[in-house]
């Protein structure tokens, strides 16, 4: 299937300074996380499926942002949460 929710998405402004804070949702609540994301619409970074409180999913939900990125080091792909798909990112 292909997924088209990243063909239109305009830069946002990001620094790996905000990476370097975590999920910006569970340093509110004193939350633990496993894996960051960045939400391609906004800007927002949370925390991954395998972390306890999954705040990526919930930001999609709650947002309807469809893609966001994996700001791990070393990789470079998004997740299109409608479409259900990993994308490569270059």
């Amino acid at each position: 299937m292909a997924c088209h929710h990243f063909d239109h998405l305009k830069p946002v402004p990001s620094t790996s300074a905000s990476y370097a804070k975590g999920c910006e949702d569970c340093v509110k609540i004193g939350g633990q996380w496993v894996h960051l994301r960045e939400c391609l619409a906004c800007g927002h970074v949370a925390c991954c499926d395998s972390s306890p409180h999954r705040h990526a999913t919930k930001h999609f939900h709650a947002s309807k942002h469809p893609v966001m990125r994996s700001v791990e080091p070393g990789e470079e792909w998004g997740w299109c949460y409608v479409d259900e798909v990993m994308v490569e990112m270059q």
